[in-house]
């Protein structure tokens, strides 16, 4: 059994943790996965400026759950180099009904690190500390940070930048277990992540390559942390948030959900995304997602072939039901 985190004045009902993903922790996703029991469910990254220019996009990824009987951990992540700007941002979205501040400090992405922003953060630890100042003070919420281990193997400086970080007023850091230049290759290295956990007193995440109820538990005994974050795993899975809770809890593990309640799951998620997203934009992303529902059922690859060929709301959901349908 694992204690309560606690992120400032807000208890986490779970030490699960659904971790933001560009073009996946959207809105859809987000409901989805809470039902799912995730502790917190981050939104997918927002660029700070895009966010003070009020582009629809960036809108859109920061929306919040209106109809949530508990949005108290409606939480956003943001981007960005330029403190002021971050914190403009932080209490835009403060002022939108966000209730956490997370600080994006470990995409590897070359786009964001090239803007020097990201986990190039963590090589200007200067800039990373008016960075962090600047949102904690602009905002009356709780601010928290993800980060790597560091840049690179020569410069793992997550423990020093984690207590710059506390000193500043972060309520929690997550540590996903790689240097920016591993992006995702090689394993995580959760042991590493004890390190951060004895330097500050703030609660510490372990991410990365956390795929299923072993890996937690795995991820949980070699860091010493407080909880973990669930990223790719959840991929075509939002239930292994659930699953990882539970065991967490009980010591039981649970079964998948058989293939009725995935279906309906399935069903639940496109509607979601259309009304959402519009058919357009919808089915586009929605493609991505079926195909990792449908991964590993039989005949998937040709189910995924056909939706990449249709366009029509209708279609797509009539072949979600004839494919399940034919494996129930």
């Amino acid at each position: 059994m694992i204690a309560p985190i606690r992120i400032d004045d807000i208890e986490l009902s779970s030490p699960v943790i659904l971790a933001p993903m560009s073009g996946v922790t959207d809105l859809p996703y987000r409901k989805l996965v809470k039902k799912f029991g995730a502790g917190l469910v981050i939104s997918e990254m927002v660029a700070s400026r895009a966010m003070i220019a009020r582009s629809h996009q960036s809108i859109q990824k920061c929306a919040i759950d209106k109809e949530d009987n508990d949005a108290t951990r409606a939480c956003v992540q943001l981007a960005g180099c330029e403190p002021d700007v971050i914190a403009e941002s932080a209490k835009m979205n403060e002022d939108m009904g966000a209730k956490i501040i997370d600080l994006n400090f470990g995409c590897p992405a070359k786009k964001v690190v090239g803007g020097f922003a990201g986990s190039a953060l963590m090589r200007d630890e200067k800039l990373a500390t008016e960075i962090l100042e600047a949102t904690v003070k602009a905002v009356n919420i709780p601010v928290t940070l993800k980060m790597r281990m560091g840049w690179d193997d020569e410069s793992k400086n997550a423990p020093e930048l984690a207590r710059i970080a506390e000193n500043s007023g972060i309520k929690m850091v997550t540590i996903h277990g790689r240097t920016r230049c591993q992006f995702y290759k090689g394993k995580a290295d959760w042991e590493f992540i004890s390190k951060v956990k004895q330097s500050v007193k703030i609660p510490v995440i372990a991410n990365g390559d956390i795929v299923c109820i072993d890996t937690a538990m795995q991820a949980l005994k070699q860091s010493g942390a407080d909880g973990v974050m669930i990223g790719r795993g959840a991929y075509g899975k939002p239930w292994l948030i659930s699953q990882v809770a539970h065991f967490l809890a009980t010591g039981e593990k649970l079964p998948d959900p058989t293939l009725e309640a995935q279906l309906a799951l399935v069903l639940e998620h496109y509607d979601a995304m259309m009304e959402h997203y519009g058919a357009d934009v919808g089915i586009k992303i929605a493609r991505k997602h079926l195909g990792w529902y449908s991964s590993g059922l039989p005949n998937s690859g040709e189910f995924r072939a056909t939706i990449n060929q249709l366009c029509s709301e209708t279609d797509v959901k009539n072949t979600i039901n004839e494919f399940y349908g034919s494996l129930i």
